[in-house]
C-alpha cells in the first residue's frame, strides 16, 4: 500500500456525520411556537372572561334595619374655640402644638407681663399710702375725741369758755369726715390692686375647656390682640381647641324627603376615609329652617361611638334606618344586595367569586327583605364576594374579572 492509500484511509468523512445531526434552528422555532401559543391562550382566556361587579356579604347582625334615606354631610364639633388674649401684648411663650391634648385651665401661652407688673406695683404702693393715711386720721380722731371729753368736763366746772368747747367739737367732726374719706380711698386703692392683678393674670392664656389643639396660630415675639388691628401684623388668636367629645354629624337632607327623618331615629354612619367602619348614630334634631338656594334642611346626628379616628370636617355618608338594629341577640346568616340574587325555578341562586371563577350556589332567603338588602340564611358566608346583577350567560364555573372592590 502506497502513501496515497494510507492518507485516504485516514480521511474523515464529515458529510456523512453532518447528515445524521438535527439542525439547531428547529429547537429555537419550537420554543417560540410554544411561547406564542401560551400567550394567545392566556389572552383569549382573559378576553372571554366577563367583567362583573361584586359586593361583600356582611353579617346579618351588622346590617340592622333597612335604610329609608341616604345622605351625606360632615363631622362637626359643637364645642370649639379659637383662644385669644383679653389684652394686647407681645407673645413671650407658646406651650401648645397641633394634636396636643389639653385640660381645662392649662396654660397655653404667656404675654410680656412687664407693664402689668409695674401697674400692679404702683397700685399696691398707693394702697399702702392710703392705709397709712387712714391710720394717721384714726389716731388724730382718737385724740380729738379725748380733747372734746375734757373740754366738756371743764365747761361744766366753768373753767373754760364755750368757744374752747366749740373748737373741740369742730376738730372732732372734721376728723370724722376725713376718716370716712380715707376709708373710701383705701377701698378704691384695693379695687385698683384687684384690677391690676386681673390684668397681670390676663398675660397668661389658659384653655377654656378640655380638648385637642387643632391649630397653632401664634409664635413668640408676635403681637396678639383680642380684636384685629389691621395690616396683618397683629394676631387675634393663639390656637384653636376642639372638644372631641362634642363631635356630631350635620347633613343636608332634600326637603322632599325630610318627612322620612324623625328625632331619635337610628342612623348608620360611614366615613369616607373608613368605608368599612359602620358607626351607630341617632338623629338629635331637625333644624327648623330650610336652605332656599339648595332646597335642603339641616339635620343634626349624634355619634354613639367615640373614636380617635373621628376628626372635624371629615366627609361622611349616613343611612337613616327604619328601626333600631338588634344588638342583644346574634342574627344568623348574612345580608347581600338584592341585585345579587337571581330567581330560578322557584328558588334563589347567588354567584360567589372564588379563585377568579363564579361559583353558583343555591341559597335560602329570609321571608322579608330589609330595604335594598336580602337576608340570606344559608349558602353564603360572611366576607365572601357575590356577583351583582349576574348576566344571563353566567351559569357557574366560568372565569370572571372583578370590576371593582367595593
Amino acid at each position: 500500500m502506497d502513501k496515497t492509500d494510507l492518507l485516504k484511509e485516514l480521511h474523515i468523512d464529515r458529510a456523512s456525520r453532518t447528515g445524521r445531526r438535527r439542525p439547531p434552528w428547529l429547537a429555537v422555532v419550537a420554543v417560540l411556537l410554544l411561547a406564542v401559543g401560551g400567550a394567545l391562550w392566556l389572552g383569549f382566556g382573559r378576553a372571554t372572561a366577563p367583567e362583573v361587579r361584586t359586593a361583600v356579604a356582611r353579617a346579618a347582625s351588622e346590617a340592622g334595619a333597612g335604610s329609608v334615606l341616604d345622605a351625606s354631610g360632615y363631622v362637626t364639633a359643637r364645642r370649639q374655640a379659637t383662644v385669644s388674649a383679653k389684652i394686647t401684648g407681645k407673645v413671650t411663650e407658646v406651650l401648645i402644638e397641633e394634636g396636643q391634648r389639653v385640660t381645662e385651665g392649662a396654660v397655653l401661652a404667656r404675654l410680656d407681663p412687664t407693664e402689668a407688673r409695674a401697674q400692679l406695683s404702683l397700685n399696691q404702693a398707693q394702697l399702702t399710702a392710703a392705709r397709712s393715711t387712714l391710720g394717721e386720721i384714726r389716731a388724730l380722731l382718737a385724740q380729738a375725741e379725748r380733747d372734746y371729753t375734757r373740754q366738756q368736763e371743764l365747761m361744766r366746772r366753768d373753767l373754760v369758755s364755750a368757744q374752747s368747747l366749740d373748737a373741740a367739737v369742730a376738730q372732732r367732726d372734721m376728723l370724722r369726715a376725713r376718716l370716712v374719706s380715707a376709708q373710701e380711698q383705701v377701698r378704691v386703692a384695693e379695687e385698683n390692686v384687684d384690677v391690676a392683678q386681673v390684668q397681670l393674670d390676663n398675660t397668661v392664656i389658659r384653655a377654656p375647656f378640655s380638648g385637642v389643639v387643632t391649630a397653632k396660630t401664634a409664635q413668640p415675639g408676635e403681637m396678639i390682640s383680642p380684636v384685629s388691628a389691621g395690616g396683618g401684623f397683629t394676631r387675634t388668636g393663639i390656637g384653636t381647641i376642639v372638644d372631641m367629645d362634642s363631635l356630631e354629624i350635620q347633613v343636608d337632607v332634600n326637603e322632599s324627603f325630610i318627612n322620612r327623618v324623625t328625632p331619635g331615629q337610628p342612623v348608620e354612619a360611614t366615613l369616607n376615609a373608613y368605608p368599612d367602619w359602620k358607626i351607630p348614630a341617632a338623629v338629635i334634631a331637625i333644624i327648623p329652617a330650610a336652605d332656599r338656594s339648595k332646597a335642603t334642611v339641616k339635620v343634626r346626628i349624634a355619634l354613639q361611638s367615640k373614636d380617635a379616628r373621628l376628626v372635624p370636617d371629615m366627609g361622611v355618608r349616613v343611612a337613616f334606618l327604619e328601626k333600631a338594629a338588634p344588638r342583644a341577640a346574634a342574627v344568623a346568616g348574612v345580608v347581600i344586595p338584592v341585585e345579587a340574587v337571581r330567581s330560578e325555578g322557584g328558588g334563589a341562586v347567588v354567584f360567589v367569586v372564588v379563585d377568579g371563577k363564579a361559583e353558583r350556589r343555591a341559597v335560602t332567603l329570609a321571608p322579608t327583605a330589609a330595604g335594598t338588602l336580602r337576608h340570606v340564611l344559608t349558602g353564603v358566608r360572611e366576607g365572601e364576594r357575590v356577583v351583582l346583577s349576574p348576566p344571563a350567560s353566567l351559569k357557574g364555573g366560568e372565569a370572571v374579572r372583578v370590576a371593582d372592590k367595593s
